[in-house]
């Protein structure tokens, strides 16, 4: 929802256009090479003129993600590789692929039944970052490898939780509690409290563990083990509902009591008991008649600030809405200079004045 609002990523892929003059360009200016990552159509053929399109406009590697960009969250399902390999016979430049890569195997395999130089991995790497290792190790072991180098390379402690979120997935299903501690700690030190705290409970869980029983569930391993991220298919029909129908859903909800809020509406709420999510009580603002902008209710122009100033300026007026006074500061700059003796007579203002009238001119308008 976030890049459809925006007008970006896979939301430009209609507009070929545009894209043809952006890579265009970039190509023109950049001394690096450019490369583009695309989603599929669900045709084939459209796809690959879509890529040719790309690598004539000067893309110089193409990764291509075999879903479409509607295929995400619960509509996600697997990948094409059919048109990653269609994509590849048609473009001579380099192509990799994405998608329904889960282990090592999968690179492999990939490869060989697609042609592509290359292969990416998003939410496989983020469940097991030993994935091109072709290996899956303890969790504990990665989980200590990555707070190493955040030490040496710090980020946002947003980015570390989301990173051991993933990593101690299937474990913190197992110990909830460890879960709820992680997700309200606010130093890197809690952190790495809670992930030494997680591989304790592990290692317990490893010593309990009956001769010859396998890993709960339908997982290929044990919690305790990197797992192969696996995205589930796509939902019966009906089943399935928007991002959008549920965040509307949401707001409606809203109105009868807090007790269906989300949890960050509800802290809003005691932080402020009169905020309503209400979408009907929402004040409505008119629009600057320039660009768009929420207007200025007292503005003698009906614009924002900013086209107000700028008209205000042009015409030497007086907008008391916004608290510009362009025209009263220019008659009292010349009625001062009227009373001064010696000093000549106020230059006129505007396109026809004679030279020399700036210096008054331009500190009445400041």
């Amino acid at each position: 929802m976030i890049a459809k609002r925006g007008h970006y990523g896979a939301f430009l892929q209609e507009e070929w256009g545009l894209l043809q003059r952006m890579i265009l360009l970039a190509h023109d200016r950049l001394s690096v090479p450019v490369t583009c990552k695309i989603r599929v159509f669900p045709e084939i053929d459209k796809t690959v003129r879509y890529a040719q399109m790309l690598e004539e406009a000067g893309c110089q590697l193409l990764t291509v993600h075999g879903r479409t960009k509607e295929q995400k969250g619960p509509l996600a399902g697997a990948a094409s590789w059919e048109h990653i390999k269609a994509v590849r016979k048609a473009v001579s430049i380099p192509v990799f692929a994405n998608g329904n890569i889960r282990c090592l195997q999968d690179v492999e395999r990939c490869i060989q039944d697609t042609g592509v130089q290359g292969v990416m991995s998003a939410e496989g790497h983020l469940h097991n970052p030993a994935l091109f290792e072709g290996r899956s190790p303890a969790v504990w072991e990665l989980a200590q490898e990555y707070l190493d180098i955040v030490q040496r390379h710090p980020c946002p402690l947003s980015c570390v939780r989301a990173h051991l979120f993933k990593l101690w997935h299937h474990t913190l299903q197992v110990h909830q509690p460890l879960r709820e501690e992680l997700a309200r700690v606010k130093t890197l030190e809690g952190i790495a409290a809670v992930s030494q705290a997680l591989k304790l409970r592990c290692q317990e869980d490893m010593c309990a563990q009956e001769q010859g029983a396998g890993p709960a569930g339908s997982l290929p391993f044990f919690h305790w083990i990197c797992q192969p991220c696996v995205r589930p298919g796509p939902r019966e029909s009906g089943a399935v509902r928007s991002k959008r129908a549920l965040e509307e859903e949401e707001e409606a909800e809203a109105v009868s009591g807090t007790e269906r809020l989300s949890k960050n509406k509800q802290k809003q709420q005691l932080q402020n008991p009169r905020k309503t999510f209400d979408p009907s009580l929402k004040p409505k603002y008119a629009k600057c008649d320039q660009c768009g902008n929420p207007k200025g209710n007292r503005c003698v122009f009906n614009l924002c600030r900013a086209c107000c100033k700028k008209r205000a300026f042009r015409e030497t007026a007086d907008c008391p809405g916004h608290g510009l006074l362009f025209k009263t500061k220019l008659e009292k700059s010349l009625a001062w200079k009227g009373t001064q003796p010696g000093l000549q007579e106020a230059p006129r203002v505007g396109p026809g004045a004679p030279p020399g009238c700036s210096e008054v001119v331009g500190s009445a308008r400041a």
